[in-house]
């Protein structure tokens, strides 16, 4: 478990280092729209939301309470991956080196 702390807050360290630069050097309206032209964006862009969906579904399936998941969810969309490695590592941290609990999160108690 202590190998996927350090994948995981490496994660979010990486994505804060690229969230920052992209903020501070980027235009998020020109950027953007230079995605949308390109064709391997769009499939980039489908590929990347169908994997927050795909995470965000586990964050709702392991949380306890609706206000939580919808927190992250937004998070997760909004943030990316960074919200991903923050959750993965609040997730671990919690589960007390217990895998069973930190995949199922409340069901895992069932």
């Amino acid at each position: 478990m202590k190998i996927a702390k350090i994948i995981a807050f490496m994660g979010v360290l990486a994505m804060a280092a690229v969230l920052l630069y992209g903020f501070t050097v980027g235009d998020f309206s020109s950027d953007g729209a230079e995605i949308l032209r390109n064709p391997w964006g769009i499939v980039s862009l489908v590929d990347l939301y169908t994997g927050f969906v795909l995470f965000s579904a586990w964050i709702v399936y392991r949380e306890r309470s609706v206000i939580v998941s919808i927190v992250w969810v937004v998070l997760m969309m909004v943030l990316g991956f960074f919200t991903a490695s923050l959750y993965v590592l609040v997730a671990l941290q919690k589960s007390g080196g217990d895998w069973k609990c930190f995949w199922m999160g409340k069901h895992a108690r069932e």
